[in-house]
């Protein structure tokens, strides 16, 4: 993997900590979902104790249900084997400043066993495999994020109390590109913007879509487990910044039976000089057109990463510029996988990701489906050069039952994963199935 400078160095924490700029360290790491879980310290004891020897969290956190229930199935935690801990051993590339609480900064941890092992079905360790695998190969996968929101004008607590319906969106209209439907709400967007540029993520622009409160707030392409790390704090800290201005987001992937929240993920490979491999004199290169391949490949069997929960598959409607067909083109949203740029800039996107989305697993679904379709030297079809969703071309699943199955039953999910991480997201995807069958039939 590159080598990756933290926004804030730990010489600098030190020194911030002995002046009383900051009191607080939180510790967190992304669970099954993507949400961040973990711990606040005070910051002295976090220096003296925590960051060299980490600390402790029970090991059912990566082993509950969507609402944190403890849920059965899972091979790693259980009552069976007395929901023991984890160690969380912080990343000290992560650590940063965050703006949107006084004196406070943070640091995102791995997880492993008492033993030193790492616990292998915590996402941010199946995406450091993957990337591992693809160091092997002498390539550095370089990934953008793009994550659309909704804004309600209700708090949190009042979407609670009104059981999330009949919500007040901060828009009433389609403000797509409109600059006024975004100055209308401007406070709330320039704080977000601000606020994580102050956390050290590079914020490149806003833009309103469809959607009526619907915005979306893109950051620089980076290094991926970057990209993952700070898509998991932006995820987390705009929600804290719209509590704190008295407003509600989600990024539920389909809220409603208009546009959807989509997370579009682009991908390029760089080697060791950090040239871009994926351009070639034809604009794609043979790595590239192995590594696409591999996407169509695979994207079924790994649509459980790409939309992981009932919701997301609402999103894929024909004409609704959320992907239907396992297909690929050139600029074309249509297609599941759209290939855009020129030169350092040739990249691919895949359009499946809705805003739910955990980006750990998502984009070592994508790593791990290149890898395939190098190590197969797949060959990559013809473009869909017109409407991919009238072309015939195969279905991507239609709900996260079909996806669990493909996923379950995947030789090169086994492969590329392991038993264990196909076992445990296989129980992830039965709970929510099980929860929802329950709640239907009563």
């Amino acid at each position: 993997m590159a080598d990756r400078t933290a926004p804030l160095p730990i010489e600098e924490l030190r020194a911030l900590v002995e002046s009383g700029e900051i009191d607080t360290v939180v510790l967190a790491f992304p669970d099954m979902q993507g949400r961040l879980q973990g711990k606040r310290f005070a910051a002295r004891f976090f220096l003296d104790e925590v960051l060299e020897h980490g600390t402790e969290g029970c090991n059912y956190l990566l082993a509950v249900d969507t609402e944190m229930n403890t849920v059965d199935g899972y091979a790693m935690s259980s009552w069976e084997r007395g929901y023991g801990d984890f160690a969380m051993r912080p990343d000290p590339v992560t650590l940063r400043r965050i703006p949107w609480h006084p004196g406070t900064a943070l640091l995102v941890a791995d997880l492993a066993w008492s033993d030193g092992a790492p616990v292998v079905a915590a996402p941010r360790q199946i995406l450091r495999r993957q990337l591992d695998r693809l160091a092997e190969l002498g390539y550095t996968a370089q990934v953008g994020t793009e994550l659309e929101f909704i804004v309600f004008k209700d708090s949190y607590e009042q979407a609670w109390d009104a059981g999330y319906r009949g919500l007040t969106p901060a828009n009433q209209y389609n403000i797509d590109y409109s600059i006024l439907g975004t100055g209308r709400i401007e406070p709330l967007l320039r704080r977000l913007r601000n606020d994580m540029a102050g956390a050290g993520l590079t914020v490149e622009s806003a833009k309103g879509e469809c959607n009526p409160g619907q915005h979306e707030i893109v950051f620089r392409y980076d290094e991926a487990l970057t990209t993952c790390d700070q898509h998991a704090l932006y995820k987390t800290g705009a929600k804290e910044i719209a509590a704190q201005e008295g407003v509600s987001i989600t990024f539920m992937a389909k809220y409603n039976e208009r546009e959807g929240n989509s997370c579009h993920i682009h991908l390029s490979l760089t080697d060791a000089d950090g040239a871009n491999v994926m351009a070639g004199p034809d604009g794609m290169s043979e790595v590239m057109r192995h590594f696409l391949a591999g996407q169509l490949a695979a994207l079924r069997d790994f649509s459980l990463l790409y939309a992981p929960n009932i919701n997301s598959y609402k999103r894929f409607q024909p004409g609704s510029f959320a992907p239907t067909a396992v297909a690929w083109g050139h600029d074309n949203r249509t297609c599941a996988l759209r290939v855009v740029g020129h030169g350092r800039s040739t990249r691919f996107e895949n359009r499946l990701p809705g805003g739910d989305v955990n980006p750990y697993l998502a984009v070592a679904g994508l790593v791990a489906a290149g890898l395939y379709g190098i190590e197969q030297r797949l060959e990559l079809p013809e473009p869909c050069p017109g409407n991919a969703y009238t072309a015939g071309f195969a279905h991507v699943p239609t709900s996260l039952r079909e996806a669990a199955e493909l996923w379950e039953n995947s030789p090169i999910a086994k492969a590329a994963f392991g038993d264990e991480v196909v076992a445990h997201y296989s129980n992830m995807a039965r709970v929510e199935l099980d929860a929802f069958d329950a709640g239907h039939v009563a």
